[in-house]
């Protein structure tokens, strides 16, 4: 089974509790009150008002389906596990920071200020859904606007509530094929992509295009090579060309002294 979130910002009352239960949860720092994304900081709910209406959502990992943080760390620091997060091993990451470039929703961060930094984000609770629990942040929720379970069921929640309230939601569930697919799906009144969520062009998973380039590389060295020595051969039969006289007599050897 693998779970996941359902956040519907139509009920999100911007009360932040999904932030302080995660900020407890996972003894993160109260300083940073940026309303950011960072080491301090796992989840954010932020507002925007669209036509009169203001409206509440969460930032967090979007724990994908097929993650680019996966696919591009050398030695394996995050996993994808079968239960739906994903979660970073502290223990074996060298630094490098890949993670942090290659992730579509921006969402790893870095401890710039410790002598051994680690990459902090969300890992949705994994200690408490392996003991059967559910994430903090879920829990929290008084209108449950964050919604846990098996994420075939939420897919079928998020379907059935567009169905069944036309006027109350945008024909759409975020998450469904954004990146591959994610494991945090959102619904709401507008298109996420009027509260900043990216969209256009962004359906297929991120290791997938990458592979497609990855896998023509051979291809391009095998033609490069090929190309370059047929270059190297026509440049210098030309020299050589060159060096015949036009009578053509070989060049005499010149004597030696």
């Amino acid at each position: 089974m693998s779970f996941g979130f359902l956040i519907d910002t139509t009920l999100c009352v911007g009360c932040e509790a999904c932030m302080v239960a995660c900020d407890e949860r996972n003894k993160l720092s109260e300083e940073d009150e940026s309303y950011e994304l960072s080491v301090n900081n796992y989840t954010v709910v932020k507002n925007k008002t669209i036509s009169d209406q203001d409206i509440y959502y969460r930032q967090m990992c979007m724990h994908c389906e097929d993650p680019t943080c996966v696919s591009v760390c050398p030695v394996a620091a995050f996993e994808k596990t079968p239960e739906g997060p994903v979660i970073y091993h502290g223990d074996r990451c060298m630094g490098c920071r890949y993670c942090i470039m290659a992730c579509p929703f921006d969402v790893p961060k870095f401890e710039w200020n410790k002598a051994l930094p680690l990459v902090r984000k969300c890992d949705m609770c994994y200690d408490r859904i392996k003991a059967g629990g559910i994430p903090a942040c879920a829990e929290a929720c008084p209108t449950e606007a964050t919604l846990f379970g098996d994420r075939d069921e939420l897919i079928e929640i998020a379907r059935q509530r567009i169905r069944d309230n036309k006027d109350q939601y945008y024909p759409y569930i975020y998450g469904l094929e954004e990146a591959g697919g994610t494991s945090v799906l959102i619904i709401s009144s507008v298109s996420l992509a009027e509260l900043g969520f990216k969209m256009k062009n962004f359906q297929a998973a991120f290791p997938k295009l990458t592979w497609e380039v990855m896998k023509e590389i051979p291809n391009v060295v095998t033609f490069g090579g090929v190309f370059l020595y047929g270059l190297w051969w026509i440049i210098n039969r030309r020299i050589k060309l060159q060096e015949i006289p036009a009578n053509g007599d070989e060049i005499p050897e010149k004597e030696e002294k």
